[in-house]
């Protein structure tokens, strides 16, 4: 029979339980969440005559850490909404309602002998057949089920959800010594399919397969940075995003995760593996076990590696750690001649060979914490999973790196990863050796665009399971090309559909990207049956280079300043009037100019993780690529189903005019960027291309029809003009806007409202299109404007439009 989840029982609510109730939500599961109840009132309850009988107190600790959840930076929940699906209760006189549940999953305190008493109560209560599992992070899992009933032990398991579980990817499987086979397979699918995770299976080990590698990192960089005399600073500035790591590098990622959380499980692993090669690594250094002694935790704690102080003016600062006098101190400036080496080099993964190569000290640090790394993960298979590319899968999606070790393995070469581990001291393991004996000469391959990897059982390369359910760019980029500029690349996605990859810097879109999608439309009109806009960078694209807006106003170039404009609104409404259908595919930043194509766009498929918004008023302008046009559509189609047509256009005309950014897909819906009943949302990103490659064919296969250009667009003119002028005119007298950003959003009040016109007048979108057009150049000639920019310019801040 078919296995589906419809309610799920979180058991406790801590950051974990909560995060994970939340995310369960997100995806429209019914949860029950519980927690154990108070044992004594608080003051607040004593003052009201309360007893520990009422049922909100019972429910005390349960409600008050979801609603810390709820209102954490950032949030668990894709949309407030989404919070309703959530009920919660207690241990005691909601124990029984688990039995409702199709899943059980314990998220309680990392007590072997706690987990194993919540078991046995659960074991009582629970319907044969009910999934049950444990988001440990490290506690055997065939020690949790022992003495359990024959049903709990064969759909027992471990599932190791990481923190924050909305955004870090990462979904460990870890099986029981009784787990049947088809509860794995289960719990696999379902986290990709439906919790949008990288799901791994790994083995029944200390800190299972993420945190035995992410600790080890960590606690190597903790021993080297002494030994190399480095400070706080320059270890961050060497494992950032230059490496393909998150922002938050090393040192401050372990301030915000918590330094106890970092030794709890050092402390477990240097406990639990007396037979791992490295072994003393996982010790504790002195400096290490003074701050925690200290209770120097990070985040949490107020300080960490990190502390941030108040001045005497009121202003704050961070102070760094001085790893030697473990005083605080003002932050250092690192800098170092390697990287700059490397600035040059957009692809993170290519910046490997040249990074060993340094001459400076970030060259033999490089050198050193690469080849320690290497050898440790050839010690690791079959340890802890059976398949190198699980450790890599892991590493990517529960610790952020950009590229998991295998992968930057081969980025430096078999033979010089190999002599990297013997200067750093270490040897691989024997079977890299035997493979390159074999003569192969990497771990991974790419055949007919899927990704293998080395089987070292077998001595043969195997393609990556799973990979049929996802279109992969970077395996089928060359080969599958039809078109290529500085900006573009379009592949052919197979099935009679075409996809336009951006591949500019941030994935900006200027005059080469432009070119590219009038290609791309030129091509699927040709030879194909649909095209899809989509990438797999970090972001879909931060919007349109303004950079060279800036340069042909400064220049007072405006003939071409004006004709740049009408290209990028032609170009949009070459997406929206085509002849095969258009899909946008946006995820991460979807900004200006990125929304305004996804606006024009016959359908979305976000991912669920994308912050999209029109954010042109942050430069001294309004959405000049047919942005504005389209909000003033979409309030007008939306006037037809409500009488108060002024407020609906006010709330478009403030979705711009407060530059509005979703913080999911989800909520983009509310400010009409996204529609319902048209566009839709993929959790897995992973799969988003290909969902969006068979919306393009399904759209296809229907029989699509170019849509009949608009000529009945609703506009109030001066009824409505007259509105944003006067709530401008206030804003500016309540000193809530500058005379600058009043200009702006009075251009804006012109576009929206369709002009002065006398009356309520039905208007073309080429009519809307040209008031936007003028109005945008208009503000483009405006000092201000121009110094913004400029000082945008200058802070390196993206130039997005």
């Amino acid at each position: 029979m078919k296995r589906r989840i419809n309610k799920v029982t979180v058991i406790g609510s801590g950051i974990m339980g909560s995060g994970i109730a939340c995310h369960f939500a997100n995806i429209g599961v019914q949860v029950l969440l519980l927690d154990i109840v108070p044992r004594e009132l608080t003051e607040k309850e004593q003052a009201r005559g309360m007893s520990l009988e009422d049922a909100a107190v019972r429910n005390r600790l349960v409600n008050e850490s979801l609603q810390k959840a709820l209102k954490s930076k950032p949030s668990p929940i894709y949309h407030p909404d989404f919070a309703n699906r959530i009920e919660t209760g207690n241990l005691e006189d909601d124990i029984s309602r688990v039995s409702e549940a199709d899943w059980i999953i314990e998220v309680v305190v990392e007590r072997l002998d706690i987990k194993k008493k919540v078991f046995e109560n659960l074991d009582k209560h629970r319907r044969e057949g009910t999934l049950i599992t444990s988001n440990t992070s490290g506690i055997p899992i065939r020690f949790m089920s022992e003495g359990r009933s024959e049903d709990f032990r064969s759909h027992f398991c471990g599932t190791h959800f990481f923190n924050p579980a909305r955004y870090l990817k990462l979904f460990e499987v870890i099986p029981g010594p009784d787990t049947k086979e088809d509860v794995i397979d289960f719990l696999k699918n379902y986290g990709e399919q439906f919790l949008g995770k990288t799901s791994v299976v790994a083995q029944d080990t200390p800190a299972f397969i993420g945190n035995r590698i992410g600790i080890f990192s960590i606690m190597s960089l903790f021993h080297m940075v002494k030994e190399m005399g480095m400070t706080v600073e320059e270890v961050d500035k060497l494992t950032g995003p230059v490496i393909g790591r998150p922002k938050s590098a090393t040192f401050r990622t372990v301030d915000v995760v918590g330094l106890d959380t970092l030794v709890h499980v050092a402390e477990g692993i240097h406990e639990n593996c007396p037979d791992d090669e490295r072994h003393e690594l996982f010790a504790l250094p002195d400096y290490i076990r003074k701050m925690a002694d200290n209770g120097w935790y990070g985040s949490k704690s107020g300080q960490g590696f990190y502390k941030k102080v108040k001045k005497d003016d009121g202003s704050s600062e961070i102070l760094s750690l001085d790893l030697d006098t473990l005083d605080y101190r003002d932050r250092k400036r690192a800098k170092f001649d390697t990287l700059e080496e490397t600035k040059t080099i957009d692809n993170v993964i290519d910046r490997f060979p040249v990074l060993i190569g340094g001459k400076d000290k970030a060259g033999e640090f490089y050198r050193k914490s690469l080849g320690a790394l290497f050898a440790y993960v050839s010690y690791r298979i079959p340890e802890i999973t059976d398949a190198l590319y699980k450790i890599d899968d892991a590493m990517k999606a529960g610790f952020g790196w950009e590229h998991g070790p295998f992968q930057i393995w081969d980025a430096v070469g078999l033979d010089k990863g190999l002599e990297l581990a013997v200067a750093a001291g270490q040897q691989a393991a024997p079977w890299v050796e035997e493979m390159q004996a074999a003569g192969h000469t990497s771990f991974y391959e790419i055949r007919d665009g899927a990704t293998y990897y080395y089987d070292i059982d077998a001595g043969e390369y195997r393609k990556v399971p799973g990979q049929d359910a996802y279109i992969i760019l970077d395996n089928i980029r060359e080969s599958k090309a039809v078109f290529k500029n500085k900006g573009v690349v379009v592949q052919d996605l197979g099935d009679g559909i075409l996809n336009v990859e951006f591949r500019s810097k941030m994935n900006t879109i200027g005059a080469e990207v432009l070119a590219g999608l009038n290609k791309a439309v030129d091509l699927a009109e040709k030879d194909y049956d649909g095209l899809v806009v989509g990438n797999q960078a970090a972001n879909f694209s931060v919007g349109a280079n303004i950079g060279m807006i800036f340069m042909l106003a400064v220049e007072q170039e405006y003939d071409e300043l004006a004709m740049s404009v009408k290209y990028f609104q032609d170009t949009m409404m070459r997406m929206r009037y085509s002849s095969i259908p258009v899909i946008a595919a946006p995820h991460g930043m979807c900004l200006g100019g990125g929304c305004e194509l996804s606006l024009h766009a016959d359908k979305v498929v976000a991912a669920a993780e994308t912050y999209i918004g029109l954010v042109e008023f942050g430069v001294g302008v309004i959405p000049g690529g047919g942005g504005s046009k389209e909000m003033a559509l979409r309030a007008a189609d939306t006037f037809k189903k409500n009488d108060v047509e002024l407020n609906v256009l006010r709330e478009y005309f403030l979705t711009i005019g407060m530059a509005k950014v979703s913080t999911s897909a989800y909520e983009a819906f509310d400010t009409g960027i996204l529609q319902k009943g048209k566009d839709v949302v993929v959790v897995n990103k992973e799969r988003q291309i290909a969902t969006a490659k068979a919306y393009a064919r399904l759209l296809a296969d229907r029989g699509y029809t170019r849509p009949i250009e608009r000529t009945d667009v609703k506009v109030l003119g001066k009824q409505a003009l007259g509105m944003f002028l006067v709530g401008t005119d206030s804003m500016e007298a309540g000193n809530y806007i500058s005379e600058h950003d009043k200009k702006i959003a009075n251009k804006l009040a012109w576009v929206m409202a369709g002009g002065d016109l006398s009356e309520a007048s039905y208007v073309s979108e080429q009519y809307l299109l040209d008031l936007e057009r003028e109005a945008f150049l208009s503000l483009c000639t405006e000092r201000k404007t121009l110094e913004r920019i400029q000082h945008m310019l200058k802070k390196g801040k993206p130039l997005r439009n």
